[in-house]
């Protein structure tokens, strides 16, 4: 594979010159409309409003936003002058607002007004009350020393805090040699993003990437889905989480293609938005493709511009790839197997592999990746079909823990190798399976049990879907089997019917102790299920059981 050297910048400036009335950016619900060139011109006046207002190269501009206009421009905006976007997941609360603030030093803090239940403005006046009284641009904070400002992304003027539009107001009025200063002081090497990583197994790192990890990987994606500048990508993942801006951005910047976004996950606005603009492909964890085939007015939509798209997250049932592949017209759907430390592409299956290997399979490692399974406990290779920890080395893996070498130090090995933390085998085919998570292994009694698989066995039960299994705490055997599962809308299924549906067919150690039905799953906001709080579920419905 020939890497790219180019920045996100670099990228944009190409096409606003090269096809500058080529759509970049649409959102159909409110009708606008960025051309390549309208966008790098509205890129170029915020990002001399932050320099206006003091963030310079290296400094971490926080953003609190869901799919919103702007994410988009402050991204390249602080690409531009070499300052770096910390993403902010859109379902944190105060605690967790307040470390990441801490932990990754915020320099400028952005923000909507809120998202579901949370009023982040708010939120940041409890956290930040000097900013009631504080000239802007003068912030003093005692609890976070390094942040000096806010600023609202919007119309709308909030005490203490800059808006978006005086920012660019701001901009419009400092020189474009500033800009064009800071501008050549940036390398594809800087880191440019970070990310926190989701929180599923323990406390959040700031995964720091730079331009070379973010655009090499985007341009690796979209040509696993054979993308031009004709595609059309609709973007209904979260941009704060890799699969939005690089799986999504990246690629398509690296392609001269469109992106068509909602700003946050609706069934109903994704169809629509898909047959209003003609979008050739469509992303989604399997949870959001199940919502789409689902929803009552699915059959009303023409979905038949689409060709491609990924499903990421958590491996998908076969019959959902078979329908998103049939009844979406997504034949060239593909799977992205990674994590934000990886940038997150590690593995991808190809839009020539069969069906059944996509949907059983992560496919093969990216362009120009090194992937491997070793065993965890001696560090060697495993050979084909022997389970270990699913590896990778080359041009994605990330810089490191922002100010977390000890870490760093635990994920990547001296030969350069990144530790994914969760269990693969190799197919003789040369095909990758994930099997399970190391931390997610239930050890009941001494034997191993791999949730993956008896999850794909309950898959088979026609009520179900769908299935998540989990550990749950026992004073006998340690852990027992736990199946979490959601019934289809009008089946029924009672806990002895699962049962004795794997009596016989899987090992007895393997047969779940407790299924409980749920109508839905604790998901972080990028969508993936939060297994350690269906432990904490697990153990509770243990307890009242035993009252």
């Amino acid at each position: 594979m020939q890497l790219i050297d180019f920045t996100l910048c670099d990228l944009l400036e190409k096409w606003a010159r090269e096809t500058p009335n080529h759509e970049f950016i649409v959102y159909p619900d409110r009708n606008l409309r960025f051309t390549y060139a309208q966008f790098n011109q509205r890129v170029d006046q915020l990002a001399k409003g932050l320099l206006a207002i003091g963030v310079r190269k290296g400094d971490k501009v926080g953003i609190w936003a869901t799919n919103v206009p702007d994410w988009s421009t402050f991204m390249y905006a602080t690409a531009k002058i070499g300052a770096i976007l910390v993403t902010v997941n859109t379902s944190y609360k105060l605690s967790e607002l307040e470390y990441l603030i801490k932990d990754a030093d915020l320099h400028t803090l952005c923000i909507i007004d809120g998202y579901r239940d949370s009023d982040y403005v708010s939120m940041v006046f409890e956290l930040v009350p000097e900013l009631k009284s504080a000239v802007r641009g003068s912030l003093h904070s005692n609890r976070f020393p390094e942040l000096k400002n806010v600023v609202f992304i919007g119309p709308q003027k909030h005490r203490g805090m800059y808006n978006t539009h005086e920012l660019i107001l701001l901009g419009s009025y400092l020189p474009d040699d500033d800009l064009l200063k800071a501008r050549q002081n940036t390398s594809c090497h800087d880191v440019v993003n970070m990310q926190y990583t989701s929180g599923t197994t323990g406390f959040p790192k700031g995964v720091m990437l730079t331009h070379h990890n973010i655009v090499n990987c985007g341009q690796s994606t979209g040509d696993c889905m054979h993308y031009t500048q004709a595609d059309r990508l609709l973007v209904c993942v979260p941009l704060f989480h890799c699969f939005g801006c690089v799986l999504a951005m990246c690629a398509i910047i690296t392609h001269g293609g469109t992106m068509v976004f909602v700003e946050e996950f609706d069934p109903l606005l994704v169809l629509a938005s898909v047959q209003k603009e003609k979008c050739t492909a469509l992303y989604g964890v399997p949870t959001m493709f199940i919502a789409e085939l689902n929803h009552p007015m699915f059959n009303m939509f023409d979905l038949s511009s689409l060709r491609t798209g990924i499903m990421a997250g958590s491996l998908c049932p076969i019959e959902t790839m078979n329908q998103v592949m049939s009844k979406m017209n997504c034949h060239d759907l593909i799977i992205v197997y990674g994590l934000t430390e990886s940038s997150p592409g590690m593995t991808a299956t190809r839009i020539t592999d069969p069906p059944e290997i996509r949907a059983t399979t992560v496919g093969t490692n990216y362009p120009g990746v090194e992937v491997k399974i070793s065993d965890p406990e001696t560090g060697e290779e495993c050979p084909p079909e022997v389970q270990g920890e699913i590896c990778c080395r080359g041009y994605n893996v990330m810089k490191g823990y922002y100010n977390n070498p000890e870490a760093t130090a635990k994920a990547i090995d001296k030969d350069g190798w990144l530790h994914s933390g969760d269990l693969a085998v190799k197919t003789k085919d040369g095909y990758y399976r994930i099997t399970g998570r190391i931390k997610d292994m239930i050890i009941r009694g001494g034997e191993n049990v791999y949730p993956r698989e008896i999850e794909n066995f309950l898959y088979q039960m026609p009520q179900i879907e769908m299935v998540e299994v989990a550990g749950i705490a026992d004073e006998k055997f340690g852990e027992i089997v736990g199946a979490f599962i959601k019934l289809k809308s009008g089946q029924t299924l009672t806990q002895e019917e699962v049962q004795e549906f794997c009596r016989g067919q899987i090992s007895r150690h393997k047969i779940p102790k407790h299924v409980i039905f749920v109508d839905d799953y604790p998901k972080t906001a990028s969508g993936k299920i939060q297994k350690y709080k269906l432990r904490e579920m697990g153990a509770e419905f243990v307890k009242n059981l035993c009252q």
